[in-house]
C-alpha cells in the first residue's frame, strides 16, 4: 500500500484545510543519507511527505533524489525546520528561501521552528521566538510556507508564542515512541488544532528489542518496528520514521493493513517511562 494521501496513506487535515500524509520519511544528519533509499521511498513505496531541516546538511540532496524519482512537486509534502542561529525577522525569510533554494522549490508545505531555546544573546527566548514567529506568519500569508509550526516546543512555550502571534502553529513535532508519550501536550495541542507530530518512533532501535514489543510481533506477525509505527498512527500521530535502508523504509510502510487491539495498544501506552533518545527539555527554557 501506498503512502501518498491519494493511494491510500490516511491524510491528517491542519486547521487551515491542508492535509498531510500521517507517515512521512524522516531524514537526519546522524546516520548518514542515502540517495538511493530516499528515491526508492518515493518510487518503490509511495512515500510522499519528506521531513528534513537546514540543520540536516541535504536538502540539496534531496532535491536530486525527488527529480530522480519523477515525482511531481504537487503530489508531495514536504517539511523542512529553521535553524536557531537564523532565528530574528529577517534572518528566517532569509533562511526560508535559502531552504526552498536547497530544496529545489517554490514554495514549503510545512517550515517548522526547529526549537524553542534561541542562543541569542541580550534577549529572551520569548521575544526571540515571537520575532521570529512573526516572520513565519508573513512567510505563511505570502504562500511561500503553505503551513508553519514548531518543534520540541512544550507547553508553556505554545503559550507563551499564543500571547504574541496572530497564528497559531498548524503542527508541533516532539519526540514520541512507548518510552516517551507526552500525552497531556498531545491532549493541549489538540485542544487547540495544533497537529502533533512524532519523530524517533522507534527510540532509535530501544524499542525494536523490548520484551514487550518483540512479544507483539510475533503476536500479529509483524516486525517490532511495525508494532511502534502501528501504535503510534493508532493513537492519531503523524509519524516520521527514518531509515537509509530501502528494505526498512519498505517494512515501516507497511502498517495500513493491520490494526493493533486496544487493549494492546494500552499495554503499549503503559510502557512510557519518560526518557528521551533525542534531547533533554530541562536544558530547554
Amino acid at each position: 500500500m501506498a503512502c501518498g494521501g491519494a493511494d491510500g496513506c490516511p491524510v491528517v487535515p491542519l486547521r487551515n484545510g491542508r492535509g498531510v500524509p500521517v507517515l512521512g520519511l524522516g531524514t537526519s544528519h546522524r546516520g548518514g543519507y542515502s540517495h538511493d533509499a530516499v528515491v526508492h521511498a518515493l518510487r518503490q513505496c509511495g512515500i510522499r511527505h519528506i521531513d528534513t531541516a537546514k540543520r540536516y546538511g541535504c536538502e540539496s540532496l534531496l532535491q536530486k533524489a525527488i527529480k530522480e524519482s519523477g515525482v511531481k512537486r504537487e503530489d508531495l509534502w514536504i517539511t523542512t525546520k529553521l535553524w536557531h542561529s537564523d532565528y530574528g525577522y529577517e534572518n528566517t525569510k532569509k533562511a526560508c528561501m535559502e531552504s526552498c533554494e536547497r530544496l529545489g522549490v517554490e514554495y514549503l508545505d510545512l517550515y517548522l521552528i526547529h526549537w524553542p531555546d534561541t542562543h541569542v544573546p541580550g534577549k529572551s527566548n520569548q521575544e526571540v521566538r515571537a520575532e521570529t514567529w512573526r516572520a513565519m506568519e508573513e512567510l505563511y500569508e505570502k504562500g511561500v510556507c503553505r503551513s508553519i509550526g514548531v518543534s520540541n516546543f512544550l507547553i508553556s512555550h505554545l503559550e507563551q508564542l499564543q500571547e504574541d502571534c496572530a497564528v497559531t502553529p498548524h503542527v508541533n513535532q516532539v519526540e514520541y515512541h512507548p518510552f516517551q508519550r507526552p500525552q497531556e501536550l498531545v491532549d493541549y495541542c489538540r485542544s487547540r488544532e495544533i497537529v502533533f507530530e512524532g519523530y524517533c518512533p522507534l527510540a532509535k532501535g530501544e524499542a525494536l528489542t523490548h520484551p514487550s514489543i518483540v512479544q507483539l510481533a510475533k503476536k500479529y506477525g509483524r516486525t517490532p518496528a511495525q508494532i511502534c509505527i502501528r501504535w503510534s498512527i493508532q493513537n492519531g500521530i503523524v509519524t516520521i520514521p527514518k531509515s537509509t535502508r530501502a528494505e526498512r523504509i519498505q517494512e515501516n510502510c507497511k502498517v495500513f493493513d493491520f490494526t493493533i487491539t486496544q487493549d494492546d495498544v494500552e499495554i503499549l501506552n503503559g510502557m512510557h517511562d519518560g526518557r528521551h533518545v533525542s534531547w533533554d527539555p530541562s536544558l530547554i527554557v
